[in-house]
């Protein structure tokens, strides 16, 4: 497994700290963002899952606990759009350049505003994906939310 992808380099060309953590991604999981804290033996609420979304038809991402779900309308609300709905996963690696699975909110094809569930950019340290199915960064949050100038906000 290769441990520079996309997202690693956006990470060091924005000067984040972090460590990178390799897990045995399972293709069949019903939930992956669960799946990889079991693996990586950290608790689900400190491994965030990045989901991709459209927001009156345009792109957006979301990045929030793996052990929770989108508010789609609170999402909406936060984009200052008037409703959100998942997007198709071939639309999600089309835009992002990343599999289903590795999608990373760091070092996408296209950059699509993001937005942090409050909770999760108040956590001291979290996994994200690293861009890489299998390749978790662990870093502060408040680095996701400065970096990517993400809009905090209670989407659960």
């Amino acid at each position: 497994m290769s441990r520079t992808t996309p997202a690693t380099l956006a990470l060091d060309r924005a000067g984040i700290a972090y460590t990178l953590a390799a897990y045995d991604y399972d293709p069949g999981a019903e939930r992956v963002g669960l799946q990889a804290a079991e693996a990586l033996g950290a608790p689900a609420g400190e491994v965030l899952k990045t989901l991709m979304v459209r927001a009156d038809g345009r792109p957006a991402c979301v990045v929030l606990a793996s052990d929770r779900e989108v508010a789609m309308k609170k999402l909406a609300a936060a984009l200052g759009a008037k409703s959100a709905e998942m997007m198709k996963p071939a639309d999600a690696e089309r835009m992002t350049g990343y599999r289903v699975g590795g999608v990373s909110p760091f070092g996408q094809k296209r950059p699509a505003p993001t937005v942090v569930d409050a909770d999760a950019a108040a956590l001291a340290q979290a996994f994200v994906n690293a861009g890489q199915r299998g390749l978790q960064a662990r870093l502060a949050p408040a680095d996701l939310v400065r970096v990517l100038s993400a809009t905090v906000a209670a989407v659960t």
